[in-house]
Order: C-alpha cells, then sequence, then structure tokens
C-alpha cells in the first residue's frame, strides 16, 4: 500500500505500528475491491465498540472481559482502516471526518456506561461522577493528542488533509449545509475549539511558522527537517494519551475486579500527564524559534 496513505511512523505508538495498522492496512485494499465505504468501516467499528461497552457491563465473568476487549481491538482495527480507506479512494470528506471522530467516542462512551452501570447495581451510586468526570477529561486529552498529530504531519510533511480547521471558514460555510450536516459542522467547530484550548497550538506561533515558509520559498525542506527534528519525540511522547493504553488501561481493571481504577487512572495521572506535554510544547515552541532563526539568516 502507498506510503502516502499510512499514518506517519516516527510518531507512531507501538502497539498501532506493530499490531493494528498492517492489520487495518491488510484490509483496506480489500474494502476497496468491495466498495466499503470508510463511513462504512466507520460504522462497523463503532458497532464493535458499543458490543464491547455491553460486554464490560458484564466485567465480573473473565470471559466477558475478554469478549470487551477484543471487541474494542476491533474497532481499533477499522479506526486504523476508515482513515486509510479514505486516503485511497480519494473520498475523505468532514463529514466522514466528523463521522469517524463520532465513532470513536460512541464506543467508549458505551465501554464508560457499561461499566458505570455494573457498578451502580453493585451499589455504588456515587460511580457516576467519576464516569462523567473521567470522560469529559477523557474527551480533552484524546482531542489534544489528535491535534499534535495532525499538526505534526501538516508543519513536518505538509499533509494538506492534516491542516487545523479555521473556525471562522467553519462558521461561515455553515450557510450552505443541510440541516444534517449544519449539525454535525456545529459539533465539529465545538471539538476544534475544545482542540485549540487544551492542547498547547499557539496562534502566534503557529502565524510566524506559516510566514517563515510562505516568504522563504528556498528553504522549505530546511524549515519542515528542524520541525520534524525537534517535535518529533516529543508528538511521540503525547502518544501516552492514545485510545490504545486506554483499551489497555480498561481491560486490567475489569480483570482485576476494580475497573473505576481506570477512571482514576485518566483523571490522576492523564490529566498531569496532559499538563506537563503541554507545558513542553510551549517550550519547544522557544527552542523551534530560535533554531529557526539560524536557518533563515
Amino acid at each position: 500500500m502507498p506510503n502516502s496513505i499510512k499514518r506517519t511512523n516516527e510518531i507512531e505508538e507501538f502497539t498501532n505500528l506493530h499490531f493494528i495498522h498492517p492489520i487495518s492496512g491488510w484490509l483496506v485494499p480489500k474494502f476497496a475491491k468491495l466498495n466499503i465505504t470508510p463511513n462504512m468501516v466507520s460504522l462497523t467499528g463503532m458497532t464493535f465498540g458499543i458490543l464491547g461497552g455491553v460486554a464490560y457491563n458484564h466485567y465480573q465473568m473473565p470471559y466477558m472481559a475478554l469478549a470487551g476487549f477484543l471487541c474494542m481491538v476491533l474497532w481499533h482495527i477499522m479506526d486504523g482502516a476508515d482513515g486509510q480507506l479514505a486516503r485511497l479512494t480519494k473520498s475523505y470528506s468532514e463529514v466522514g471526518m466528523i463521522l469517524d471522530g463520532i465513532c470513536d467516542y460512541v464506543t467508549f462512551i458505551s465501554v464508560y456506561v457499561g461499566i458505570g452501570l455494573a457498578l451502580s447495581a453493585q451499589g455504588d451510586t456515587n460511580i457516576w461522577y467519576l464516569v462523567f468526570g473521567a470522560g469529559a477529561l477523557h474527551a480533552i486529552q484524546s482531542g489534544a493528542y489528535e491535534m499534535q498529530r495532525g499538526e505534526y504531519d501538516y508543519w513536518g510533511y505538509d499533509k494538506k488533509s492534516s491542516a487545523l480547521p479555521e473556525i471562522k471558514e467553519m462558521i461561515e460555510n455553515l450557510k450552505d449545509k443541510n440541516w444534517l450536516s449544519f449539525m454535525m459542522s456545529q459539533l465539529h467547530i465545538g471539538y476544534v475549539r475544545m482542540q485549540r484550548r487544551f492542547s498547547g497550538i499557539n496562534t502566534d506561533f503557529r502565524q510566524s511558522l506559516k510566514e517563515s515558509l510562505k516568504n522563504n520559498p528556498q528553504k522549505d525542506a530546511d524549515i519542515r527537517s528542524l520541525y520534524r527534528e525537534i517535535y518529533a519525540p516529543c508528538v511521540k511522547g503525547w502518544s501516552m494519551m492514545c485510545a490504545n493504553y486506554r483499551t489497555i488501561a480498561i481491560f486490567i481493571a475489569c480483570v482485576i475486579g476494580q475497573p473505576s481504577l481506570f477512571f482514576w487512572f485518566v483523571i490522576v495521572i492523564l490529566t498531569p500527564a496532559l499538563i506537563f506535554l503541554v507545558q513542553r510544547q510551549r517550550l519547544l515552541n522557544q527552542l523551534f524559534l530560535l533554531r529557526l532563526k539560524e536557518i533563515l539568516s
């Protein structure tokens, strides 16, 4: 399969690089031959995710916890395949991107609710405060991670499909949409606003980088190479926020009979990690601008 439709290896998380995406990549050409659309793949993945939530509702039975884990692995595979299929068939769209995100969140909502229902049935009536708190932080963490990946592909490799959406343009485009597209675009706008707020993306820094690339086309390759050199380790570090580790953590917590530990993992471990990563991002921005001056001088 062409490298242009694959994810960027140097920032890819280990389990994606060596397990999930190779399987997804093997499936993508087969889906294309069968005229299966990316949205169909996304919805299939969401179905597996919902089944995972149903299974985890009975986590006390080891085979159901295992079934929940396997369903989520199948969701990961489909989630890896839909984007590759969209790039292969050149059938990506805003609706498809939004649907992909919705399917991802429906999967985790199903699992969160499944576990929450199981724990509340055991008499833990306060569990929903923990579930909703962890769910909100989960959305922030995941959104920040995906935005950092997109920024790396856009600035490091000039992948236009990874360009950060401009909210002003998104709002202007609302007037030409039907009611369904309008509602989905509103969700997308809200999501992008949240991503910008919590991911450490700096508007002034982006503008400086944009102007440097525009005004120095002969230095384009050098600037992007510098960007990859400085930010690749940082973006790979952001992979601790990826869905794969959450899937593993959910399974472990359920197998040992303490699923609420997963919610505390999101709150107590991943949230401080996010704050650290954002602060490191700001320091790297300063370092990059200093090194950029050397290249342009």
